[in-house]
C-alpha cells in the first residue's frame, strides 16, 4: 500500500515539475519582454522551484531503483526522508530570503509596478494552485486514483512528497498575499503593506519549515518519536 503511494506520489511530481517549468519560462520570457523586474523575479523564484522539486523526484527514482538493493541494510525510505530534509532548509532559507528583503522594503520602499505585478501575482497563483491541485489529487492522474485531502498530504509519513507540497503551499499563500497588497497598494497607495505581507508570509514558511525539519531529523538519527 505505502509502495503504491510512493508511485503515485512519484508521478504527481512530475506533472508538478512540468507545470513549474512552464511557469518559470512564460514569466521570465514575458519579464524580458516587458522590462517587468516583479514577473522576472517571480520567474527565477520558479526556477529555485524547478530545482527543488528535481530533487524531490530523483529521491523517488533512487529509492524505487535501489529498493531491492543489499547497499541499503535497512531499506531506501530515508533517502525520502533526507530529500525532504534537504527541502526544508532550502525552504527555511527562502524564508529567511523573503524576511529580510521585506524588511528591507518596509524601511526602503521602492517604485513598484503594480499592474504587471498583480497579473504576475494571478498567474503564479493559478499555476501553484493547479500544482496543489495534482498533489492533492483532485486532477486525476488515471482513473485508479483516489483523492487525498490537504490533511492526508500533511500528515503523511512520505516526508519527501510533504516538503514539496509545504513548498508549493507557500507560493499559493505568498501569491494570495501578494495580490492583496498589491491591490491596496495601487488603489489605496498602501505601499508599506507589500512588505508587511512578506514577512507576515515568510513566517508562516519559516514555522512549516522548521516543523518539517524536527520531523526528519528524529528519523535519519533514528530518534524515538
Amino acid at each position: 500500500m505505502e509502495e503504491n503511494i510512493q508511485n503515485q506520489n512519484e508521478k504527481r511530481m512530475l506533472i508538478v515539475i512540468i507545470f513549474t517549468i512552464f511557469a518559470m519560462i512564460g514569466e521570465i520570457a514575458f519579464g524580458y519582454i516587458t522590462k517587468s523586474m516583479s514577473l522576472l523575479a517571480e520567474g527565477y523564484h520558479m526556477g529555485v522551484h524547478v530545482l527543488t522539486l528535481g530533487l524531490t523526484y530523483a529521491a523517488y527514482i533512487l529509492a524505487r531503483k535501489f529498493k531491492n538493493s543489499e547497499l541499503f541494510v535497512n531499506g531506501t525510505y530515508k533517502i525520502g526522508v533526507l530529500a525532504g530534509y534537504t527541502s526544508a532548509l532550502f525552504l527555511g532559507l527562502t524564508a529567511l530570503g523573503i524576511m529580510y528583503e521585506s524588511v528591507e522594503r518596509f524601511f526602503t520602499p521602492e517604485q513598484i509596478q503594480f499592474t504587471q505585478a498583480i497579473y504576475a501575482s494571478i498567474f503564479a497563483l493559478i499555476i501553484n494552485y493547479t500544482c496543489i491541485a495534482v498533489m492533492e489529487g483532485k486532477l486525476h492522474i488515471h482513473h485508479h486514483n483516489e483523492h487525498i485531502h490537504s490533511e492526508e498530504v500533511k500528515n503523511s509519513k512520505d516526508y519527501n512528497y510533504k516538503a514539496a507540497y509545504y513548498h508549493i503551499l507557500s507560493d499559493v499563500l505568498i501569491s494570495i498575499l501578494t495580490i492583496a497588497a498589491l491591490v491596496a497598494g495601487k488603489y489605496f497607495n498602501c505601499i508599506h503593506l507589500d512588505a508587511l505581507t512578506g514577512i507576515l508570509g515568510a513566517l508562516l514558511i519559516l514555522i512549516w519549515a522548521i516543523k518539517l525539519l524536527k520531523n526528519t531529523i528524529k528519523i535519519l538519527i533514528d530518534m524515538k518519536q
